[in-house]
């Protein structure tokens, strides 16, 4: 936890400074001024503003390069979406299954001889659909 970029660690150091220089009871009236400063710091007009502006600065970079690329990235996301839509509207797909080839109207297996393969039919001759 950081207040106003300062640590744990540095504050303590901070308090024993003042402890030792100010003494005991100026510590108390010193504490109370800083306390009043710093609420008042923290909700003016000026600190908002401050917060404001540090947030839009941290993030322009981020801001110019999304306008600077927006209307390329359009482009190629239609392009994409363009391509990728119809291989997935041409066959359905369920997340979690491979995507196989469909099989040309595969034989029903015997529960006899469950890995055997179905005959084939002798040359020259169809087999009935």
């Amino acid at each position: 936890m950081e207040i106003l970029g300062i640590g744990p660690q540095e504050l303590i150091v901070i308090l024993i400074i003042a402890l030792i220089v100010l003494g005991p009871k100026d510590m108390q009236k010193a504490g109370k001024t800083i306390g009043k400063w710093l609420n008042d710091l923290v909700h003016s007009d000026g600190w908002k503003l401050f917060q404001t502006t540090s947030r839009e600065i941290r993030n322009l970079p981020t801001n110019l390069m999304r306008e600077a690329n927006l209307e390329e990235f359009k482009d190629l996301d239609r392009a994409v979406r363009d391509q990728v839509k119809p291989a997935f509207d041409s066959k359905p797909y369920t997340i979690g299954t491979p995507a196989r080839p469909p099989a040309a109207d595969p034989a029903p297996k015997t529960e006899s001889d469950p890995g055997s393969t179905p005959p084939t039919p002798p040359s020259g001759q169809e087999p009935n659909a």
